[in-house]
């Protein structure tokens, strides 16, 4: 099909550039790349007929990493992480 219409996976290096011009960096266009990622993973891991607890393990790890992220500088002034 046209480039615009093939997700990532399915465009090759040289046509990358392309690619990512052809895509929407409105408010929009973001939210709808956004939804469709989540709708994505979503049908690959949340809503399987024999699903495991890779899909909701991988949310808690991100989540984690986030938050870890989020209070990086308050652990790194914490008293009790420094050697004394």
């Amino acid at each position: 099909g046209p480039l615009a219409e093939r997700p990532l996976m399915e465009v090759r290096l040289g046509e990358l550039h392309t690619w990512i011009s052809t895509c929407s960096f409105s408010a929009q266009g973001l939210l709808g790349a956004v939804q469709r990622a989540w709708g994505s993973y979503c049908a690959k891991y949340i809503h399987v007929k024999q699903g495991g607890p890779a899909g909701i393990s991988m949310l808690l790890a991100g989540y984690c990493l986030l938050s870890y992220g989020w209070n990086y500088q308050h652990f790194s002034k914490a008293s009790c992480f420094r050697n004394s």
